[in-house]
């Protein structure tokens, strides 16, 4: 499963956890904006937005997880198993394969409200990028600096919602989390007093107290809580370093580690964990193996290209020695 987030310093970031039990080796990519995106309903892009994101690539076409292009929209896609519908194509929509949903938007727009403009039009159909990679059932998180939303196709069509809390993880429905939410409204990070009977002399035995109650599990719906509950009340100051090593502190709330969640006879895990600053245009990363901070910039890369460019994950352990 998986964690997404939108965050706003000086700067915004967008970023998530991948947790899944496996690795399909994935690589940071870019897309430049005169790579030719041919789509299964026809259309050809040869002239977009330059993208960077997290990706999967496959004969040269690549099949973001995560991406903002140079306007600073955001998408990302999280599992949604047993809940994402996808329509027979309709001569009516403009029909588009959950993987190159991403890159469509990213391709052609530059801000949520651009993108709500459009989704009325769009529905996700039953398209396969291949037999060995079939359609992996998904909903969308879409933030740019100043509002996020989520997209769930369903049965039906796109249902869109506003996500004020700049959340995103995976079942049930983005509904559900939402109302979910104020099941925790007396958690607080105050100190706590005594609530529980005027007549008792109840004290606090320790710090921390106001956070009883906070979800510890890997499950989405807890996930939701403790990375929602996280980002609202971080505290950091504004400067690059410090925001996004926050973000990444946000995103460690709800780590999953090896062993903890049983898929089989493999376990899930968070693959790895990344944050951009969508207005620079800097994709942060770290690995499960590789806990260190790795940066690529977009805007150094020649975003007129026609040619995907690929930076393979550092994956061994970076430490540094002080003697």
């Amino acid at each position: 499963m998986c964690t997404a987030v939108s965050f706003l310093t000086k700067d915004h970031y967008f970023g998530r956890n991948l947790d899944l039990e496996f690795s399909y080796h994935e690589t940071i990519t870019i897309t430049p904006r005169k790579y030719p995106f041919v789509f299964k309903n026809g259309e050809q892009l040869k002239n977009h937005y330059a993208i960077i994101g997290m990706a999967y690539v496959v004969k040269e076409y690549p099949l973001y997880y995560d991406a903002t292009n140079e306007k600073g929209l955001s998408v990302a896609g999280l599992n949604f198993p047993n809940m994402a519908v996808y329509q027979e194509p309709s001569e009516n929509k403009i029909n588009l394969g959950s993987y190159e949903f991403i890159p469509w938007l990213l391709c052609k727009y530059g801000s949520v409200a651009e993108v709500k403009e459009v989704l009325n039009d769009i529905q996700i159909a039953n398209y396969h990028f291949s037999e060995e990679l079939p359609a992996s059932p998904l909903h969308f998180i879409i933030s740019d600096k100043t509002e996020s939303i989520v997209v769930e196709p369903v049965k039906e069509g796109l249902k869109v919602y506003d996500n004020p809390i700049g959340v995103l993880t995976n079942n049930p429905d983005f509904n559900y989390h939402l109302m979910n939410v104020s099941n925790y409204m007396n958690v607080t990070r105050e100190e706590v007093r005594n609530q529980f009977a005027e007549g008792l002399e109840l004290k606090p035995y320790s710090r921390g107290m106001g956070g009883i109650g906070l979800p510890g599990d890997l499950s989405s719906a807890s996930r939701f809580i403790k990375a929602s509950f996280t980002k609202w009340n971080s505290v950091c100051n504004d400067t690059e370093e410090e925001s996004v090593t926050q973000f990444f502190h946000i995103l460690d709330s709800v780590y999953q580690q090896k062993g903890c969640c049983r898929v089989g006879k493999k376990f899930e895990y968070t693959i790895y964990s990344s944050c951009c600053n969508t207005d620079k245009g800097i994709y942060y990363y770290k690995t499960y193996e590789n806990n260190q901070i790795t940066a690529v910039d977009l805007r150094k890369e020649n975003m007129d290209s026609e040619i995907l460019k690929l930076y393979p994950l550092i994956q061994t352990q970076q430490i540094k020695y002080q003697n």
